[in-house]
């Protein structure tokens, strides 16, 4: 006996919406079963999670800084999925482009130019872009696996980091604490509203994923995408390099990462340090499958998963959960998301071996 899978000849647009939904609720129904076996009132331990962070002012600001990054990567990444295109190293992508990106405000830690936010930024993005250029690199020359190669350097990216926080940026007036020099006023990204640290990296994100959402819908390249994702032999018939989309998606993505990471950096940490994100790079993977690897749905994930963000550092203070609570969450989350959407996809057939049968029977 064997278990397949297979491919629905129809499949229901109305579950395909429903799925991301009917995802979100498996994982708080079976959240709350974690929190009873944790001994927690599990209807007091989802409000803490889920609803509390969202009824406070200065909570919703943080809700928009967490989402920022979330969202930025997670529009990239669904470029490259939707490609065909792997990349699952974006979290060291965001940290290259955030080392990238300081090089102005801590080398030239006295420099106050207007343009100095500007360059910064544009530095992260082009940072993140030519780390994502390594395994485009090793894929099209060598045909090496994207997958491991991404995943790999991201390990790469956390020692540099830590390395130059440690080593030659350490902040030489920092009390031997390994972290950078603090950024210069004009080197920080300025709050959007005067009641919380929401800052225009969230405004940045907005304007990637309508302005992704608008190329994948209206644009040849846009175009190109969808086809050589779902066809390489089709894309080829039509006149599209697959070698060349594999450099587009894997940089297009590295650059969103890079300017997630510089814009983290400088609009809510304000010097480089060794450790600068949470795992927003892996985060995103399940932001843009729950967001269908739409611009506009991302959106609305990236604000979801900033809230298992938020939630989980509440939870730890009200209802004393370990912080991997977080992560288990959001592990739960994409289990059933791509659950769902193969259940969605395929049916699941119980196959018997006929020889296997008759030579029982004839025993």
């Amino acid at each position: 006996m064997r278990i397949e899978l297979e491919r629905r000849s129809r499949q229901s647009s109305l579950f395909a919406i429903v799925s991301p939904l009917l995802a979100l609720a498996l994982t708080v129904f079976f959240g709350g079963i974690m929190f009873a076996l944790l001994g927690k009132d599990p209807v007091s331990a989802l409000y803490s999670f889920f609803i509390e962070p969202l009824l406070e002012v200065w909570s919703l600001h943080e809700l928009a800084v967490k989402a920022a990054p979330l969202i930025l990567i997670g529009v990239g990444l669904s470029v490259c999925y939707r490609s065909n295109n792997w990349n699952i190293g974006a979290e060291g992508q965001f940290i290259v482009g955030a080392i990238v990106g300081s090089i102005l405000p801590i080398t030239f830690y006295e420099w106050t130019s207007p343009l100095l936010l500007p360059l910064m930024l544009v530095m992260g993005a082009v940072g993140g872009a030519a780390y994502a250029a390594i395994p485009a690199l090793l894929k099209t020359r060598f045909n090496t696996n994207e997958i491991l190669t991404s995943l790999m350097l991201v390990y790469i990216a956390q020692l540099l980091l830590d390395w130059l926080t440690r080593g030659i940026w350490k902040d030489p007036a920092g009390y031997n604490f390994p972290q950078s020099r603090s950024f210069v006023s004009e080197a920080v990204l300025p709050e959007i509203l005067s009641s919380g640290r929401a800052h225009l990296g969230i405004v940045f994100a907005l304007i990637a994923a309508v302005a992704v959402w608008f190329m994948m819908r209206y644009t040849l390249k846009g175009f190109q995408v969808v086809v050589l994702g779902q066809s390489e032999r089709a894309g080829r018939f039509a006149g599209f390099s697959s070698r060349k989309m594999v450099w587009f998606s894997m940089m297009f993505s590295g650059a969103l990462a890079g300017l997630a990471g510089i814009s983290e950096v400088s609009g809510s940490i304000g010097h480089l340090q060794p450790t600068i994100s949470p795992g927003y790079g892996f985060t995103a993977i399940i932001v843009a499958f729950l967001g269908r690897l739409n611009p506009l749905g991302i959106i609305a994930s990236g604000f979801v998963l900033a809230l298992t963000y938020l939630g989980g550092e509440g939870a730890q203070l009200s209802i004393g959960v370990s912080d991997k609570v977080t992560r288990v969450f959001q592990g739960l989350l994409l289990f059933f998301v791509l659950s769902c959407d193969t259940l969605i996809l395929y049916k699941v057939r119980v196959v018997f071996d006929r020889a296997r049968n008759a030579a029982t029977k004839g025993a």
